[in-house]
């Protein structure tokens, strides 16, 4: 595994061919047993595609089904596969509090249009133990006005965590809504310091 310009490589992509010559998409994916349940990472060899909160066998089976039709091929199961170890490594060390800020390729490919435009934004505009409100993102993409359809944004999150929609709230203070869980919300907000630790 080599890093080049900040961006961790697995060498030589090393995929099958389709009937046509062309590569197949690869994509394997993961479940990483964390303090706030365990999570599904999923890669291609374009990047971290996919993160999926609560992954218990059914949820993980209705995921694999899901991003098979969207993404084409068969995910495969492979913690070791460079496209996953290091997300898998830099996501533990987040959680550990041992991480600010996350260093890895991203596959954009399970959203698009505004909902892409708000995330992007959000995973470099809104640093490590700061929040934004809704409203306040949608001005930042120029859409004044817009704080639901940040929240529906939000809510088509396909890489929470890593695109730390935990970090957008209400602008009147509340900690808003959370495809993760409210619990889990505050746990990672507790954890960037923004929230004190849950007493119990």
């Amino acid at each position: 595994m080599s890093r080049e310009g900040g961006v961790v490589s697995g060498g030589p992509y090393r995929g099958r061919m389709d009937r046509d010559g062309q590569d197949e998409q690869r994509v394997v994916w993961a479940v990483v047993a964390t303090g706030i349940g365990p999570l599904m990472l999923v890669a291609t060899r374009d990047g971290l595609v996919n993160v999926v909160f609560h992954a218990t066998d059914r949820v993980r089976d209705r995921t694999l089904e899901r991003l098979a039709a969207r993404l084409g091929g068969e995910p495969v199961e492979d913690p070791g596969s460079p496209l996953l170890s290091e997300a898998i490594r830099q996501v533990e060390e987040y959680l550990s509090g041992e991480r600010h800020a996350f260093d890895l390729p991203l596959d954009w490919s399970l959203i698009s249009g505004f909902n892409r435009q708000v995330l992007r934004e959000l995973a470099s505009g809104v640093p490590y133990g700061t929040v934004v409100g809704y409203g306040d993102l949608a001005g930042r993409v120029g859409q004044p006005g817009g704080a639901q359809a940040v929240g529906a944004a939000m809510g088509a999150n396909p890489l929470p965590v890593v695109v730390p929609c935990h970090r957008v709230v209400e602008s009147d203070g509340g900690i808003g809504g959370f495809g993760g869980g409210l619990e889990t919300k505050r746990k990672l907000l507790a954890l960037e310091g923004v929230l004190p630790e849950p007493l119990f």
